[in-house]
């Protein structure tokens, strides 16, 4: 019975300290792994001095696409509501979040030129945010 007990305490101990040492164990990306960065663009579709629509929403969708198929290999775009209150008035925008990756900053500015001027824009919002891209498959394929 004593031996038995000694075993069983030895295996707990065994066991807690390998379980001790694996939370230990780094399991960050390994520092070689490069990051890369990815743009998210928030395109409002109001007119800047009218602040009523330019275009209907799939118009302002199907121009937001040409101007990113000339000048990137592909991108991601999602529909968006804005609103904002200025004193009583309370005003609405139809916007597009577009997310563009493996690119730069200079190329993204060049978009937005011309996004601005097709959608009669003041500005657009462009956030970097950095990322660890990976396109994965399944081995069996």
């Amino acid at each position: 019975m004593k031996k038995s007990l000694v075993l069983l305490i030895a295996a707990v101990l065994t066991v807690s300290l390998v379980f001790a040492t694996v939370g230990c164990v780094n399991v960050n990306v390994d520092a070689t792994d490069e990051y890369d960065t990815q743009y998210v663009l928030y395109l409002g579709t109001n007119d800047k001095d009218t602040n009523e629509p330019v275009y209907a929403p799939d118009v302002c969708k199907q121009k937001a696409i040409e101007v990113l198929l000339n000048r990137f290999g592909g991108y991601t775009i999602q529909e968006a509501n804005g609103g904002w209150k200025d004193g009583d008035k309370v005003y609405t925008e139809y916007t597009l979040v577009i997310y563009l990756s493996d690119t730069t900053l200079d190329d993204v500015h060049a978009a937005c030129d011309e996004l601005i001027r097709v959608f009669h824009q003041s500005a657009i919002l462009i956030q970097a945010n950095q990322t660890k891209t990976e396109f994965y498959a399944t081995a069996n394929e």
